[in-house]
């Protein structure tokens, strides 16, 4: 089950991620270099949650 926590646990700072991510594009001069670099985190928080579930089924 140690598995599905790290699961869970990156979910949530996918999430987070997501909404600073919002967040930033609703700001009138947001910062592209801080929101690329969001995204990026965002991206390999998503394949690691993607790579960690096929390791469950």
């Amino acid at each position: 089950m140690a598995l599905d926590a790290r699961i869970r646990e990156l979910g949530s700072r996918h999430q987070s991620l997501d909404e600073a991510i919002q967040d930033e594009m609703r700001r009138p001069y947001s910062d592209d270099l801080k929101l690329r670099e969001m995204k990026r985190q965002k991206l390999r928080l998503k394949e690691e949650i993607e790579t960690l579930r096929g390791h469950i089924h």
